[in-house]
């Protein structure tokens, strides 16, 4: 049963999402404010953080950059506005995914096992660590390492580059990326895929202005390579 950590200060949102999760078979644990959050995933070790974007005091984007200080935890963030800038800050922070807030129980279980899912080993033919450039990818150890340091990937870096190096220089649109990575369509939520591109450029490129691994095709999509 995944564990679940839900911060939310709304009284009525927070036991509408844990009384919907506990039904669906999660473990839900909540907290009403970033610091009491804090506290509970040193305590609770959940596999997923629910986090809402307005919170009292230290907010959602100010959690989530302290999470990712020290773990890749899985984080999805909960706004109630949509606001385009609001949603960026947090994908930028090192959100996995965002869910516009009111969303239906089913809704939000589904995104959670979209982020909890297991991600693929490696395919036929294909082997366990495969070499390109300076990146070591290891599919089944879901290890990234460049230059023979490990790296640390939020869930969404490394599904998408997972994704993207199993078919060097295939472009994919970024509806394709949302649907394998992210497991839902819907086209407005294309700011994930770039949000997401950018991050792990941050982390696997030497200057980001003129990627070598991850390569915008304008008009098109994203590629990995050619090297």
């Amino acid at each position: 049963m995944p564990r679940i950590l839900l911060i939310e200060d709304d009284p009525a949102v927070r036991e509408g999402v844990e009384l919907g999760l506990r039904r669906r078979g999660h473990v839900v644990r909540s907290a009403t404010t970033g610091e009491a959050g804090l506290t509970a995933l040193r305590e609770f070790q959940p596999d997923l953080l629910l986090l809402d974007l307005m919170l009292p005091g230290m907010n959602g984007v100010q959690v989530c950059t302290r999470v990712r200080e020290h773990s890749q935890l899985p984080v999805i963030m909960l706004t109630a506005r949509g606001d385009d800038f609001d949603v960026v800050v947090g994908l930028e922070a090192g959100a996995d995914d965002y869910i516009v807030k009111p969303a239906r129980p089913e809704v939000i279980d589904a995104r959670i096992r979209a982020v909890l899912r297991r991600l693929e080993g490696p395919g036929p033919g294909r082997p366990a660590v495969e070499i390109h450039g300076d990146l070591a990818i290891d599919r089944a150890g879901l290890t990234v390492s460049r230059r023979g340091r490990q790296l640390a990937l939020a869930p969404s870096e490394l599904k998408l580059l997972l994704h993207l190096c199993a078919a060097p220089e295939q472009v994919f649109s970024r509806q394709q990326l949302l649907e394998h990575v992210w497991e839902h369509s819907y086209h407005a939520d294309a700011r994930l895929v770039d949000a997401c591109v950018r991050r792990l450029r941050n982390k696997i490129e030497d200057d980001t202005g003129s990627p070598r691994y991850i390569q915008t095709l304008r008009g098109f999509g994203y590629r990995f390579g050619p090297l």
